[in-house]
């Protein structure tokens, strides 16, 4: 374990100012999820389930516009592919607030259509910056960074809601946000290696195509075994459109909707605990002991010599939010949070590290678009899955709910990791014979 190897990669400046430049592109958003509950409930005079469903809307425009904004900067370009979500960022969300609930679902869905990427392109940047070893410390820092940001960000929008007004705080999380993607399309960062600096002299040294070929690798690596074994007309089909795809791949993305649905569901079962034993003003005692955690074990496993499989990480955070469920008091369920919060950045990093390392960099934004989405939808599915058990026993049965399932998740998706290892293998020798 090297923890020398913040200090290392935070002196390489492009490194240095992406994560700066990432931070503050995200911090609109951080407040913007509670900043539209309060709408729905106070502003609105509507339920809870309402909003929540303005929730989900949102959610679910994301998980659809990801891979679509992941593409677009693929093909077009960073500061091209952005220009439609600074525009709609500044007009939906300046319009949203003064809109009926009916009208403000439309809103919700459009909005999330067009969200600013700032996760996806900041991973995908992070990957081209650096490599190796390092990779995995920057995308931890990375989620560090995401947690500081998420500590802080709720609580700014709390104080917006209730000390000045959710219309106004709707409105500056717009312009905030747009504000935040012309930062982005100024300082924009490389999304390919061959927009970083010496791209010249690494280009030079390049056999003529080989540029084509090694993007075309990762996604077409069975085509030897293709003249051999015919494929399904859907294994066709899926290769055409997301000739990228691998089984390796996809068991991270359903490893990252785990963890989306594992962190949501743990969310609704310590708001649902607290809210049992009258203690909702201590949310934040617990919140705050959760992403601390959270942000220490990031910082363990950036340090680590070797990586560790999303999915093995996945399974021991589903195992250590069980005994959440036995909590009786605020400083017990703080106290039980810390051992799950360890695991929680580690995850998120280390399943950006692995869509990076399977994908070649010209695919790698509609990669993580669809990364994201995988994320959001587990998000989406966490809190109903989680709600259910709750209504039905108590907060006890959603940790465990969450728990169980994402431990499911976790085990198939590291017994799929040794079969995808060995299918390339396998692959490569056909297309060389």
């Amino acid at each position: 374990m090297n923890f020398a190897v913040y200090r290392d990669l935070l002196r390489i400046r492009s490194v240095r100012r992406l994560l700066l430049v990432g931070m503050i592109a995200r911090f609109p958003h951080s407040a913007a999820g509670v900043l539209l509950t309060l709408h729905v409930v106070q502003t609105l005079d509507r339920g809870y389930a309402e909003a929540g469903a303005v929730a989900a809307v949102v959610t679910i425009g994301i998980a659809v516009g990801a891979p679509w904004r992941g593409r677009r900067i693929d093909s077009a370009g960073l500061r091209r592919a952005l220009i439609p979500s600074v525009v709609a960022e500044a007009v939906i969300w300046s319009v949203a607030p003064h809109l009926s609930y009916q009208w403000l679902l439309v809103a919700a869905l459009v909005g999330g259509l067009f969200t600013l990427p700032a996760f996806s392109v900041i991973r995908q940047a992070l990957g081209v910056l650096v490599d190796g070893d390092r990779r995995r410390t920057a995308f931890t820092l990375d989620a560090i960074s995401t947690e500081v940001i998420f500590m802080a960000g709720p609580a700014v929008g709390v104080v917006l809601a209730t000390q000045v007004s959710t219309v106004l705080g709707l409105t500056l999380v717009g312009i905030a946000t747009a504000s935040a993607g012309l930062f982005l399309m100024w300082f924009n960062p490389p999304t390919r290696s061959d927009q970083l600096p010496d791209a010249v002299t690494v280009a030079a040294s390049a056999p003529a195509g080989m540029n084509e070929a090694a993007a075309d690798l990762i996604g077409a690596r069975n085509a030897g075994t293709q003249e051999r074994r015919p494929a399904s007309v859907l294994r066709r089909g899926v290769r055409r459109v997301l000739p990228w795809i691998t089984v390796p791949l996809v068991m991270v993305m359903i490893t990252a909707a785990g963890a989306g649905l594992l962190l949501s569901g743990t969310e609704v079962g310590i708001v649902a605990a607290l809210e049992q034993t009258g203690n909702e003003s201590q949310l934040g005692l617990v919140f705050v002991a959760w992403c601390a955690a959270s942000v220490v074990g990031g910082l363990v496993y950036g340090a680590l010599h070797r990586p560790i499989p999303p999915s093995l990480l996945l399974l021991g955070m589903a195992l250590l939010t069980l005994p959440m469920g036995f909590a009786e008091t605020t400083l017990s369920l703080a106290l039980l949070s810390i051992p799950a919060g360890l695991l929680c950045a580690p995850v998120l990093s280390a399943a950006s590290e692995k869509v990076a390392d399977l994908v070649a960099e010209d695919r790698r934004g509609e990669a993580m678009g669809w990364y994201g989405s995988a994320l959001t939808s587990g998000v989406a599915l966490g809190a109903p899955v989680a709600g259910l058990l709750i209504d039905a026993v108590g907060p006890w049965g959603g940790f465990t709910a969450v728990g169980v399932v994402a431990a499911l998740i976790g085990v198939a998706g590291f017994l799929a990791r040794d079969l995808g290892s060995r299918t390339p293998a396998v692959d490569t020798a056909g297309a060389s014979r």
